[in-house]
């Protein structure tokens, strides 16, 4: 079986169909980033409460 090589150089796609996908591709980036900032809290509160301890004598 041979491979076939694809080059796509244009998408007809109207308008309004679009916007309605951008829409819905940030409303379903929203809860990907409130994990990713729940878990940069947890890391940022871990590393932070590590290393708080090195400046003091």
């Amino acid at each position: 079986m041979d491979k076939q090589e694809v080059v796509v150089v244009d998408i007809k796609m109207p308008f309004l169909s679009m916007v309605v996908f951008m829409v819905k591709w940030v409303v379903a980036s929203i809860p990907a980033i409130l994990i990713l900032v729940v878990l940069f809290g947890f890391a940022s509160t871990l590393l932070g409460g590590f290393f708080s301890g090195f400046g003091h004598v």
